[in-house]
């Protein structure tokens, strides 16, 4: 394919003022994208996305406008979280291609619709978080599944901040921190271990008020989290998430194996390479970041990618539904306190083997 894939977005916050642009704009340079129509409820939104910096044809604040437009291929849903499956939807019923920002629905029962209509559309549907498509992931992978570490048999993940002081969605029904931050580290789990079997842990609420957007709140939705999730073969994982998290020095994810200990530095959404014990090796081997400017907006470059070339994206909307029950499924913990089985299942995306990875630089242990 040689045409341009015509871009309409719905929601022009700064998720898509910003890092989704910044990507949108690279694909305009080089021809791969025409952006057409943009949608937001703030009318005063107009003239920054129809002027020269984002370069939108037209301007509306109806989104049904967006998606039956003849002359969209393409519907970015950067709304906030309650949004996202309503306009997700609308996108595949009219046989648009869908990239929506996390989660894809607020409900266990508009995820399983999407899944279900993603199977019948035309259109192909992404759902963020793209954590699966950066190259320090795939290597990761590559070294679990190539069995360097041996069997996999318990894992941690990490990843929170103080959280939002604006997006009152944040804090009410259909956001919540689990949604917002622990979905990235969900989605790497489940990707690098496969489908989750049970989740249990602790799920609160720890600051009950919180000052957004100049107005004193009521939080009614998760901010303090601590899963524990069950994998096949008696694998378990602690995810640590939350809107309660001031800093923190700590990989992102660390999966401890039979063979030795595999870690991904920074964040899952912002890689700083990672390390890699080998009990045959006996030290640290360091892989020092092999893309410092990856995005983790990359899934509006790989679904124009799959769009031209006629592929289908990694993106599984099986996968993302599968998350989404474990996170409604941990909610259900934190009222009842009794562990939750994991119905639903993915097929785990599989990444070649790639040939001349860069070298590690060795990192020995003092201790022993």
């Amino acid at each position: 394919m040689t045409n341009a894939v015509r871009i309409g977005v719905v929601g022009c916050g700064s998720v898509m003022l910003h890092a989704y642009s910044r990507q949108i704009n690279n694909l305009k340079m080089r021809g791969h994208v025409e952006t057409v129509v943009a949608c937001d409820v703030k009318e005063d939104r107009k003239p920054i996305v129809t002027g020269p910096e984002y370069g939108y044809q037209r301007f509306t604040t109806d989104f049904e406008d967006v998606v039956t437009a003849n002359d969209v291929d393409l519907v970015l849903v950067t709304t906030s979280m309650r949004e996202h499956g309503m306009v997700a939807r609308a996108a595949l019923e009219a046989g648009k291609h869908v990239l929506v920002e996390k989660p894809m629905a607020h409900t266990l029962e508009e995820a399983a619709a999407l899944v279900e209509l993603s199977r019948k559309s035309k259109g192909y549907l992404a759902p963020a978080p793209h954590v699966l498509l950066s190259p320090t992931y795939q290597k990761m992978w590559r070294h679990i599944h190539n069995g360097d570490i041996g069997t996999p048999y318990l894992a941690r993940a990490f990843y929170g901040w103080a959280g939002p002081n604006w997006g009152k969605w944040f804090y009410e029904p259909g956001g919540g921190s689990m949604f917002d931050l622990g979905v990235y580290n969900l989605v790497s789990l489940t990707g690098f271990l496969g489908p989750a079997k049970r989740v249990s842990g602790l799920i609160g609420t720890a600051i009950k008020q919180r000052l957004v957007e100049g107005e004193m709140i009521e939080v009614q939705t998760d901010d303090n989290v601590q899963l524990c999730v069950e994998f096949a073969n008696n694998c378990y994982a602690v995810v640590t998430t939350g809107f309660t998290i001031q800093r923190y020095r700590t990989p992102a994810i660390e999966i401890y194996g039979s063979k030795g200990t595999i870690q991904m530095l920074g964040d899952d959404w912002d890689p700083d390479g990672y390390e890699l014990w080998r009990n045959d090796v006996g030290a640290w081997m360091l892989y020092p970041e092999s893309d410092p400017n990856w995005p983790w907006t990359d899934g509006i470059n790989h679904l124009v990618h799959c769009i031209r070339s006629d592929e289908r994206p990694i993106h599984d909307p099986e996968h993302a539904y599968h998350v989404i029950e474990i996170i409604e499924k941990a909610r259900i913990v934190g009222k009842t306190g009794v562990a939750q089985t994991i119905e639903s299942t993915f097929t785990p995306p599989t990444f070649q083997t790639a040939q001349n990875e860069e070298a590690a630089h060795l990192k020995h242990d003092r201790t022993n």
